[in-house]
């Protein structure tokens, strides 16, 4: 696709966005279903591209959202976590561009949640300024502001999960209760169903606390008096059109009655599905999801920036990643 935006007056300020880096030094592989091929190692070097590709342009992005799995779960199983983090931190360190880091499944598989909480990956404590977080029940969620009227939300998809939970915790009962009402399967990582919405209950997936909800209310409703714009991002999509229904987050209608509830909310992002998807709802609201690095092949790429105007953010896509002009509502 091609606009005119894009050519058109000097943006107020550009991002840039990847999903599912999912880095790993071990040989290639294949997903949960073997129907996908996975380059773990080679996710590194499409890093490397969208960095160069990020530092070479004119508008160099304000920051970049990372929306979550920035290392595959096998790390865990040889020992590897850390040094598979520092190998990805280093290449995103060797810009000085700040990066927003979102929680996925992998980042549980290879971290509990109090040690995320301490690690490079915890971005609440260097946001820009006039942002603020959510500091109960180790919950990973928080704003901030990059530029005069635009906020974005950071929210935690696995605030309620089996993952990176204490087995004592409330949020861990609440998951094993939301999972066992919905999914019979020895494997919960099983879906209940092979088609439609109820997919959706399994172990890789979570939830968003009432806490989390009840948070992000108030943070949408002091945006709707300040006539600001807000994107939000989550490493689970939450609208069943911009996705396979077995990636969504388990109430993600809870979460859709609040966006649409709020003038000044105009696009959800999230990564998880890795073939991408988009929808733009009956309030103008866009949806999307980014599609992964991990499956793409290495004579391609999947990353983007988002150029932000006035009336609308125009997405320039890299490789398997689509351009898209997102209008406001």
């Amino acid at each position: 696709m091609t606009t005119g935006m894009e050519n058109c007056a000097q943006p107020l300020f550009t991002f840039g966005i990847i999903a599912d880096i999912q880095y790993a030094d071990i040989d290639d592989g294949f997903n949960f279903k073997h129907s996908r091929k996975r380059y773990y190692r080679n996710s590194l070097h499409l890093l490397h591209n969208a960095q160069e590709r990020w530092t070479a342009e004119t508008v160099k992005p304000r920051f970049i959202l990372q929306l979550g799995d920035i290392i595959d779960g096998f790390n865990k199983r040889h020992d590897a976590s850390e040094r598979a983090l520092e190998t990805v931190m280093k290449e995103f360190d060797s810009s000085p561009v700040e990066v927003h880091h979102v929680w996925g499944n992998h980042e549980f598989y290879n971290f509990s949640r109090d040690t995320l909480l301490r690690s490079v990956l915890n971005s609440t404590t260097d946001s820009e300024a006039g942002g603020g977080h959510l500091s109960i029940c180790g919950i990973y969620a928080y704003h901030f502001s990059p530029a005069p009227k635009y906020r974005f939300v950071v929210l935690d998809a696995y605030d309620v999960s089996l993952l990176g939970r204490e087995e004592s915790s409330v949020q861990y009962q609440q998951a094993i209760d939301i999972l066992k009402a919905h999914n019979d399967n020895e494997d919960l990582n099983h879906p209940p169903v092979p088609v439609g919405l109820e997919q959706r209950f399994v172990k890789f997936n979570g939830g968003f606390s009432q806490d989390q909800l009840d948070w992000l209310e108030g943070v949408l409703s002091l945006a709707d008096n300040k006539l600001e714009r807000v994107i939000i991002v989550s490493h689970l999509p939450i609208h069943p059109s911009s996705t396979d229904h077995i990636c969504l987050a388990w109430n993600y209608d809870a979460l859709l009655s609040i966006l649409q509830a709020h003038k000044s909310v105009v696009c959800f992002m999230a990564g998880h599905d890795h073939d991408g998807g988009y929808h733009r709802d009956d309030f103008g609201v866009h949806y999307l999801t980014l599609e992964g690095v991990i499956e793409t092949p290495p004579d391609s790429d999947a990353f983007g920036t988002v150029s932000v105007y006035e009336d609308g953010m125009f997405l320039k896509g890299y490789g398997r990643m689509s351009d898209r002009l997102l209008m406001y509502p």
